[in-house]
Formats: structure tokens, sequence, C-alpha cells
């Protein structure tokens, strides 16, 4: 399957966001990056084999232990998320998604600092 169209779901994501950090990881490292309370081990590997069979992550099953790592890149599907967010919760303005995500969480003076940066850039 290509995954030109990425569509994870939220714990998908948790475990493309721990794969984008370590690169290469085997489920037992995965799941103790999530550090999650609430759920196991067998939940987590589960996720891992519906990510491989989307062609989101690829596995090496060439040891005992499988490796598995990220297909597709956190900047590509950064992007695809937000724009598929854009459209279909903020009616297509991007505007109204900057402004409500400031609005929501506190950014620190740096962060505003680069924000500004990046608008002037774009006049």
């Amino acid at each position: 399957m290509s995954n030109q169209n990425i569509k994870p779901t939220e714990g998908e994501m948790e475990i493309l966001q721990v794969l984008w950090q370590k690169g290469n990881a085997t489920v037992r490292e995965v799941h103790e990056a999530l550090n999650k309370k609430d759920s196991g081990y067998t939940t987590t590997l589960k996720l891992m084999q519906i990510l491989h069979e989307k062609g989101i992550v690829d596995r090496d099953t060439s040891q005992k232990t499988h490796i598995y790592r990220a297909l597709v890149s956190q900047d590509k599907t950064e992007k695809q998320l937000v724009t598929k967010m854009i459209d279909n919760v903020f009616n297509g303005s991007a505007a109204r998604l900057v402004m409500q995500a400031l609005g929501n969480h506190s950014a620190s003076a740096d962060e505003i600092d680069e924000i500004k940066k990046y608008l002037d850039s774009l006049k």
C-alpha cells in the first residue's frame, strides 16, 4: 500500500513520534517510551503491526527481535495532517487554525519570535 495519503490514528501518531525521535526501535523500546499506564505491550505491538500493514513503517525481521523504522517523514506527515485539519475543521482558513492554536496554548517568547520571523518572510 502506498503511503501517499497518510491517515494515522492518535495512537499510531504517538508511535511515529517515538520512531522519528529514535530512528529505529523495537516494540519494547517504543512501548517503554510511550510510558502508558493504561496500555499494554500487546496493544503497542498490534498498532505497530497495523502501521506496517499500512506501509507507514518498515520492519526488519532478520534478527530475533524485530526492528521498526518510520517510512514517512515527520515533516511530510505533519504537513498532510495540518492541511487536512485546515480543510475539514477550519473551513480552509489557515489563519483561524493559527489563532486557535495560539489562543489555546501558550507559546514561549522564542517561539513567538520565530513565528514573527516566519510571518515577515511571507510578506
